[in-house]
């Protein structure tokens, strides 16, 4: 069973998704919480196996509150909520442990999907959101690269289409598409042909 506690500062966003999960077998709510600090004392309490937390919230924001959680239960992922205009937050959530992170207006099916994946032990990122990585050639790949892209970027070494790469990781091909287009942009290469040159080269592979 996954149990779940979700922490955001407007209750009626917890009721959606409250209503979205009430049906599933597999998943459980265990608690809510209205800010930071609530959410701390909830996950003491209850333990969840996944934490879903809005990064802005009261008292004390997702991103302290996920450093904390991760240094108490490290066995517990966290997925963050975001908007359009909280790229540096979402980095900063990254680095404090997430699993991942989904924009609020995501559709409620794929709260269900990253919930399943972060409790598997995967990542989930919405391909919405582009996070800006510094080009610092003393980086590898995989430091400025979301693990989610360094997958791709594994495929992509075997010749893998965008299409059987979708099917590999049960992601949709314009998720695929966009991780391409962040990922060369990222790299500085100048397209799909320098991508797979790049992968090549690296020996991205299993």
């Amino acid at each position: 069973m996954i149990t779940v506690a979700i922490a955001e500062d407007h209750q009626s966003f917890i009721d959606g998704i409250k209503l979205l999960l009430e049906y599933e077998e597999d998943i459980t709510i265990v608690g809510t919480a209205n800010d930071g600090e609530a959410l701390l004392d909830l996950v003491r309490l209850k333990q969840p196996s996944v934490v879903i937390t809005d990064i802005r919230m009261p008292k004390m924001d997702g991103i302290t509150a996920a450093k904390k959680i991760k240094k108490e239960l490290p066995q517990t992922k966290i997925l963050g909520f975001t908007m359009f205009d909280q790229k540096d937050a979402v980095k900063q959530m990254l680095d404090a442990g997430a699993s991942g992170y989904l924009l609020k207006n995501s559709p409620l099916e794929e709260v269900l999907k990253a919930i399943r994946a972060v409790y598997n032990g995967n990542t989930y990122f919405d391909a919405n959101i582009e996070i800006e990585a510094k080009n610092d050639t003393n980086k590898s790949a995989k430091s400025i690269l979301t693990k989610r892209q360094v997958e791709i970027l594994n495929f992509v070494a075997q010749g893998k289409t965008s299409r059987e790469i979708a099917d590999e990781l049960f992601i949709g091909i314009h998720t695929v598409e966009t991780h391409r287009k962040n990922m060369i942009r990222i790299l500085g290469l100048q397209g799909k042909g320098e991508l797979m040159r790049y992968a090549l080269e690296k020996k991205y592979k299993f």
